[in-house]
């Protein structure tokens, strides 16, 4: 438990730093190229690298929250038992993924390591930069084997997904013009 929370502690400390940073960059880089006709030249390159960096991050943190897409209507209609199933192989796929992912990632950092390019405006070497492919699918594969746990001990029967319906029918309720719109349309 103190482990899982470590981790969720430093994603989401990762991804507020690389969102704070990546916003003031953009701003900064505006205000000079439109303020004072200048720019840093290397401002975009950090900036597409901090953005690589938040979406690695976001991408398993956006499983914990559930905010990734699920296409799971048919998989909503199955019984309890069935369902674990799909998840099971749903999670076994995506850890693959995870897997074979790193494995790439981990030859390719290798290469630019061997080579020792460096970063086209950044005096950084580049490998160290592409080194976040394995922290964020470390992180990723992390959470589909939590997943995966949660599955087997019976705690959870699929992923966590947003349901835009209900939410969508929850807010409305919450909106007192559209309930007046409602009781209108019902006189009528």
């Amino acid at each position: 438990m103190i482990i899982k929370n470590f981790i969720e502690r430093f994603e989401e400390g990762c991804i507020s730093a690389l969102l704070v940073a990546m916003t003031l960059l953009v701003f900064v880089e505006v205000v000079l190229r439109f303020g004072f006709g200048m720019g840093i030249l290397w401002i975009g390159e950090l900036t597409q690298t901090i953005s690589a960096w938040f979406v690695l991050f976001g991408m398993s943190y956006g499983l914990k929250v559930g905010a990734h897409i699920g296409v799971d209507a048919l998989v909503r209609l199955l019984p309890r038992t069935a369902r674990r199933i799909c998840t099971t192989v749903a999670v076994l796929i995506g850890l693959t993924y995870c897997g074979l992912l790193m494995y790439g990632g981990w030859v390719y950092i290798g290469k630019l390591h061997m080579i020792g390019l460096e970063m086209q405006d950044l005096p950084l070497p580049k490998w160290s930069v592409t080194s976040i492919l394995l922290v964020g699918f470390a992180l990723m594969a992390l959470r589909l084997l939590h997943l995966l746990w949660e599955v087997i001990r019976g705690t959870a029967d699929g992923f966590s997904h947003i349901d835009e319906v209900r939410e969508s029918l929850q807010l409305a309720d919450h909106r007192p013009s559209l309930k007046l719109d409602a009781a209108l349309g019902e006189r009528a």
